[in-house]
């Protein structure tokens, strides 16, 4: 690690800068001040050079909409050639959704993203603010990682493989179908073999839709309106249906195959996940599964739903019609290649 590089810290918002007030935890500007006071002399010293840059409207992540992405994804591009990495923090509630969407928004990159936050608000008694942070500013000085990660509870994950698991545990992320991409112990630990080669960095940064994704649950008993609302709604582009197992519906409910296949036959693309965090998504292991094949359902194999619902934004966005978006999801690793 190399503490003579310059990083751009980004506040966003999110626990790690709220503050008390009479409606339970907000966030609070003066994020900058505040952190330094917690960082003594000799921390400092050991730290790379750092400067933070609070965004104009901080949120909870809970209010997170795809447009706050490309916000994000903007003060990296405006301030990318002057520093040499960069920490984004951010709310835990949907951090695994905006470090995804920004891993599809620069691809390929030339320098790191760290995304962190805390579950403690810095300040508070057993905060794990302050370590995330400084975890995060030294893994953003390193030579290796050209990629958007998540560091959290000492644990280097990439951004789009990792999941909120735990709402009260400190090291509340994981990626539950990939490797760690490294570690804080009493040495830095990088997996170089798993990471990501760097390339010059390429923004792409569209006109999020808020509505254009929709989220199909199934469940035992699902009803005809619960199916089609997602389906018919006139502003849907994309729907990530949640079904069982490796894939399998309920094909004798008689609303739930001929309204994916009219979907389908509309240009609209639905993607299929499963309610199993661990595991890929296998279509056709079984005969409910491989009536999905027929009407072209898209397999989502092991992308976790967060990345899958940042990537259908970003396809859907940037034009991407049934076949460009199916390709997205049959790469050799679907969560990780953007289009």
């Amino acid at each position: 690690m190399n503490n003579t590089k310059r990083i751009l810290v980004i506040y966003t918002g999110g626990t790690i800068g709220m503050v008390p007030s009479d409606q339970g935890y907000v966030p609070a500007p003066g994020f900058e001040a505040r952190v330094r006071k917690h960082l003594n002399d000799d921390i400092v010293q050991q730290l790379p050079e750092f400067e933070v840059l609070e965004m104009d409207q901080l949120i909870d992540s809970s209010n997170a909409v795809p447009a706050d992405w490309a916000r994000v994804a903007t003060l990296l591009q405006q301030h990318w050639q002057q520093y040499d990495g960069f920490v984004v923090l951010h709310g835990t509630d949907t951090m695994a959704y905006t470090a995804a969407a920004l891993s599809f928004m620069i691809t390929p990159m030339d320098k790191p993203v760290i995304v962190t936050g805390s579950q403690i608000p810095l300040g508070v008694i057993r905060s794990d603010a302050v370590d995330n942070l400084t975890n995060s500013l030294l893994f953003a000085t390193s030579n290796e990682l050209f990629e958007v990660c998540i560091c959290f509870g000492n644990r280097l994950l990439r951004g789009n493989r990792a999941s909120k698991l735990k709402t009260t545990a400190l090291d509340t992320f994981d990626s539950p179908n990939f490797e760690h991409l490294g570690k804080m112990q009493i040495d830095v630990e990088l997996y170089g073999d798993l990471l990501l080669r760097g390339d010059k960095a390429d923004f792409c940064i569209p006109e999020f839709s808020n509505s254009s994704v929709k989220l199909l649950m199934l469940y035992p008993g699902i009803t005809a309106d619960m199916i089609e609302a997602p389906l018919k709604a006139a502003d849907t582009r994309a729907v990530i249906m949640i079904s069982y197992g490796v894939g399998n519906p309920p094909d004798a409910n008689p609303t739930l195959i001929p309204a994916l296949e009219d979907a389908i036959s509309r240009g609209i693309a639905v993607v299929n996940l499963s309610h199993c965090l661990w595991g890929d998504i296998e279509q056709g292991a079984y005969s409910t599964g491989a009536t999905l094949n027929r009407i072209g359902v898209i397999g989502g194999r092991d992308i976790t739903l967060e990345a899958a619902f940042a990537k259908l934004h970003w396809l859907t966005s940037m034009g991407f019609d049934q076949n460009g978006i199916s390709a997205g999801f049959t790469t050799p690793k679907a969560g990780e290649i953007k289009a």
